[in-house]
């Protein structure tokens, strides 16, 4: 008697998966890394993996037509002569002039103004549409200083000093040529047509004690009117929000490593930083613990995409969040309308990342003058300004449903997690029990 064994599937590796495989080939094939936009990719803990306990008999809800549930938010109070006043805490992340196309930066600041918010200018200086256009504008100090000018620093309604960025807490940031046109390169000072790699660190400081140095330098050029953030990528949220503290910094700037990038190699993105829902109680615990919480303000950034995300991260102790990749998705970058263009470039609307080379069909990321007419500043501005506002109901939304009559008074105490990881990092317990990793309970 003969045994056959039956067929079987085959079977494929977890580690050697098709996408590992397909990057090993490339590697060997061109002998250079890969280079893209966007955020990490993997999957690690996220908002998503939190639940929200609304009220019921324990907790009395508000009504959602007759009861007041504020959004507004001040930023920047701790030194600054004119702190900033917004009427909702959701604002637009630093996205540079040049990474996006004209139209692109304007439709941010029109967006952020209707809305009632602030936008960024991200690197590569002020242009006059966005200032035009954003009535409050936050103005981003940069390792590379490409742009800078004292004008420009006390034409700006806040300062945002960039230490790091989530997507690359480390390093620095790039421009290939072909988006460095003769506006760019003439903002940035730089020749048309060559690649730009910003520095990884400021020239003028290696710590915190230069910090605190340039904090102050920055005050008297803007005769301390206005705030001043520090940037700072999800690596070491505890010391970071710490020393940015001690150095002066009005504002807090934390950024996970779901947050954008414009360009920088994948195995940075993916491989170092943390994920944003890791950073927020360290930081909060490091404001606390200098008897600075809600007195020094904590923005937090990297993968905001809802209302939801915006109440979670408040309810874990911060008094904003920015959002980036989501408002270039509002205004209409990887829209499916454009899908034949992106399969001619070799991708998909939902996956499209390659804004270096500026060849984006939706006319955001790139410097072609005629997919830059493809963007309608003030339709887009609209789009953005829709979802800002739907990102704000449905905050309140949660905010109601919890008894809350201020966003701000969202706290860990309203949340439960679903898995372990996601109850570690928040600090808030398992669902179903009081458990609440490396804390006790049941």
């Amino acid at each position: 008697m003969s045994y056959h064994n039956p067929p079987t599937t085959p079977r494929k590796s977890a580690t050697f998966d098709d996408y590992a495989m397909s990057e090993i080939r490339r590697a060997a094939a061109t002998g250079i890394y890969d280079i893209r936009g966007s955020g990490a990719k993997r999957k690690v803990p996220h908002f998503d993996d939190l639940l929200f306990l609304g009220a019921s008999i324990s907790r009395y809800p508000l009504e959602g037509y007759r009861e007041r549930c504020d959004t507004s938010v001040v930023l920047g109070s701790r030194h600054a002569k004119k702190p900033i006043e917004l009427k909702i805490p959701i604002t637009v992340a630093g996205m540079s002039f040049g990474s996006l196309s004209g139209p692109a930066k304007e439709a941010l600041g029109r967006g952020a103004t209707i809305a009632g918010t602030s936008t960024t200018t991200g690197d590569g200086g002020m242009t006059e549409e966005e200032r035009g256009h954003s009535k409050t504008l936050v103005y981003q100090y940069l390792p590379s200083r490409y742009g800078m000018n004292p004008r420009d620093l006390r034409r700006a309604d806040a300062i945002e000093i960039v230490v790091g960025q989530g997507a690359k807490p480390g390093g620095g940031g790039m421009l290939l040529g072909q988006k460095i046109s003769d506006r760019v390169a003439e903002m940035r000072t730089l020749p048309k047509g060559i690649d730009q790699r910003s520095a990884c660190r400021h020239p003028d400081w290696t710590g915190p004690d230069d910090l605190e140095i340039k904090i102050l330098e920055i005050r008297e050029i803007t005769d301390w009117e206005k705030p001043i953030y520090v940037k700072v990528g999800g690596a070491r949220p505890y010391y970071d929000t710490a020393l940015a503290v001690k150095a002066g910094a009005d504002v807090v700037v934390l950024d996970g490593m779901q947050g954008g990038t414009a360009a920088t190699q994948e195995v940075f993105i993916e491989h170092v930083g943390q994920p944003t829902l890791a950073c927020i109680r360290p930081a909060v615990k490091a404001l606390q613990d200098l008897g600075m919480h809600r007195k020094v303000q904590l923005i937090i950034s990297g993968g905001i995409r809802n209302g939801a995300d915006v109440a979670k991260a408040l309810a874990l102790g911060a008094d904003a969040v920015s959002i980036g990749t989501a408002a270039l998705i509002a205004l209409g970058d990887n829209d499916p309308r454009w899908e034949d263009e992106y399969q001619k470039l070799g991708t998909t609307s939902g996956a499209y990342d390659d804004w270096h080379e500026g060849k984006d069909p939706a006319g955001i990321t790139t410097q072609d003058p005629e997919l830059m007419k493809r963007v309608d500043p003030v339709a887009a501005g609209r789009r953005l300004a829709n979802y800002l506002k739907v990102m704000t109901l449905e905050a309140q939304t949660i905010a109601r449903a919890c008894g809350k009559n201020h966003l701000h008074n969202l706290e860990p105490e309203d949340l439960c997690a679903l898995s372990i990881e996601a109850a570690a990092m928040a600090g808030v317990p398992l669902a179903g029990t009081s458990w609440v990793p490396g804390q006790g309970g049941f």
